[in-house]
């Protein structure tokens, strides 16, 4: 008999919306529906510590959703400061770089009265609303599993028991999760959440989709010279040092207090198993308009998180019996804009005014239609219909062409309404895209001088990341076997590069054989190898609530 079957049973509460994450979709979800009906029971549950602690983003922050749920929030102490004053574009070379004029770029690439903010404070903030509201809220309660009813709808989910060993069994310090139960429960647990995952996959959300895509962001904060600081200026660059067949691009985002936000995005559909994102990143600072406004500062912060990148042709159908994805769950980041804040708040909008709406009517566990169908004519779908062919053209045609076409398509959308390319399809999944080792050549990267440039084990400690060890890993591979015969073999071990973490290592002992070390407490969350694993061998699932970084002001 296993230890599952001789389990107390969970305790349970009820309420009327269970909602997974407190990001900006689900906090924005919460605030709405206690301001449609203030007798509504609502629950959030977070993952992280606290809330904000796995909250990772640029972030420019296009305060538009914010304007419509709390109209007054200009009037009122808040973190959201900084207002843009000063937008430019690059492209870099190695030695040097071209500033685009502004004038050539669509007007919704513009920055002007967007915010430079900490995402993380601002869902702190956004939970205080929330709270002064009524809505409970859980830090630190991962839920790991949905649960349904006889007809195979969503009633609630299950948090995370607590204390299991390494070994899978109760220790000493045991604790039964608990049953959260719902009306309709709103998955917001990010990019590429492990209940999302599910849910798409059991109610088929992404048929007739394109594929989901995704790019790794890489960002660290640093405190720099004062006469170097330009509070309110946004740069983004794309071009070196990644080449033509390679998509991302780079931002530097400059607060109060001298404070810079440097961040680097590698888009997941790369073809060459030797490329790092962690060392790419490295090397970006080298760049002389780099090195020189870094010189003299330091690096306080560090973090690394998967994005979305599908936008309009990849969003899958949003609802389920008894529930609906809001926010990174459902992919509504604008790739070209490097924005998502904005649109995962409506989205938690749209989905609490279709719950409200249910409930009143007495409804329960069925399809929240209004919201699946309202989102395309909505702030969401106006900001992603112009850009969506952006990433399939950078991606067919590399990065020059494929961003002077995005470029043309973006003006065309913009001025007419029209694209010239229509609707274009991504093609394969990031996973799929992948070449065979042997189709490349290994890349040398210089080794870190711990003043500009530095290793994952000195970046992992500033994101204050801790697991505790003795607890089943939450990174499980599902054929260790296939890991070594093909991520391996095929692929020279590419999880070593991927990962920014430092969590997968190929460990060769004195017997001559390679061995998969998983250094689980290393793990940031950030689900690249949940998305990049070539055999789709890998899956993340939550550790104990509340483990994870501790990210204070990313």
């Amino acid at each position: 008999m296993s230890h599952a079957e001789t389990l107390p049973e969970r305790e349970s509460m009820e309420f009327d919306v269970v909602i997974v994450g407190a990001g900006p979709a689900g906090l924005a979800a919460a605030i709405r529906l206690k301001q449609l009906d203030p007798e509504l029971t609502v629950v959030v549950l977070e993952k992280g510590g606290e809330v904000g602690a796995h909250v990772l983003s640029g972030n420019v922050l296009d305060p538009s959703a914010l304007d419509t749920l709390l109209p007054e929030w200009r009037e009122e102490e808040t973190p959201i400061r900084t207002k843009v004053t000063d937008d430019r574009f690059y492209l870099y070379g190695e030695q040097g770089s071209i500033r685009l004029p502004n004038m050539l770029m669509p007007g919704l690439m513009g920055n002007h009265g967007n915010y430079i903010v900490s995402l993380g404070l601002v869902c702190k903030w956004l939970a205080e609303k929330a709270e002064a509201l009524g809505v409970e809220i859980y830090p630190g309660f991962a839920a790991t599993e949905i649960l349904y009813d006889d007809a195979n709808a969503v009633i609630g989910v299950a948090t995370g028991d607590m204390g299991i060993t390494r070994e899978g069994e109760p220790g000493a310090a045991f604790a039964r999760g608990m049953a959260l139960l719902g009306k309709y429960v709103m998955i917001g647990e990010g990019v590429r959440g492990s209940l999302a995952k599910q849910l798409i996959r059991a109610y088929g959300l992404d048929e007739g989709r394109e594929p989901q895509k995704f790019g790794l962001g890489i960002k660290e904060l640093w405190e720099i010279a004062p006469e170097k600081s330009k509070p309110g200026r946004v740069e983004h660059s794309f071009g070196w040092p990644l080449g033509s067949g390679t998509g991302g691009g780079s931002f530097l985002y400059h607060l109060e207090n001298n404070q810079v936000y440097v961040g680097f995005v590698v888009h997941l559909n790369y073809k060459n198993p030797y490329l790092s994102p962690f060392e790419e990143f490295q090397r970006f600072k080298t760049h002389p308009d780099v090195a020189e406004l870094l010189a003299g500062g330091k690096r306080i912060a560090y973090g690394a998180r998967a994005i979305t990148e599908g936008g309009w042709q990849s969003v899958p159908k949003l609802v389920f019996p008894g529930g609906a994805l809001i926010g990174c769950s459902a992919g509504f980041v604008n790739v070209p804009r490097i924005k998502g804040a904005h649109n995962a708040m409506t989205s938690g909008m749209l989905a609490a005014e279709a719950a409200a709406e249910a409930i009143a009517a007495g409804r329960a566990h069925d399809r929240l239609s209004a919201y699946d169908d309202a989102w395309r004519g909505s702030a969401i779908g106006r900001d992603l219909k112009p850009v969506r062919n952006v990433k399939p053209l950078w991606s067919k045609y590399g990065t020059l062409l494929g961003i002077a076409l995005g470029g043309l398509d973006m003006w065309t959308n913009s001025l007419f309404g029209f694209s010239f390319f229509g609707t274009r399809k991504h093609g394969k999944p990031d996973h799929a895209c992948l070449e065979p080792a042997a189709k490349h050549t290994p890349i040398t990267y210089a080794k870190p001088d711990g003043v500009l440039t530095f290793d994952k084990v000195s970046s992992v400690y500033l994101s204050n990341t801790n697991h505790e060890e003795d607890q089943p890993v939450h990174l499980q591979v599902k054929d260790p076997a296939l890991q070594h015969s093909s991520e391996y073999a095929v692929y020279a071990g590419l999880s070593q590069r991927y990962c920014p973490a430092g969590v997968y290592e190929w460990v060769v002992g004195e017997d001559g054989k390679e061995a998969y070390v998983i250094n689980g407490q290393n793990c940031v969350h950030c689900k690249t190898c949940d998305i990049k694993d070539p055999n789709q061998n890998i899956n993340w699932v939550p550790p104990q609530g509340g483990e994870g970084p501790v990210y204070q002001v990313m």
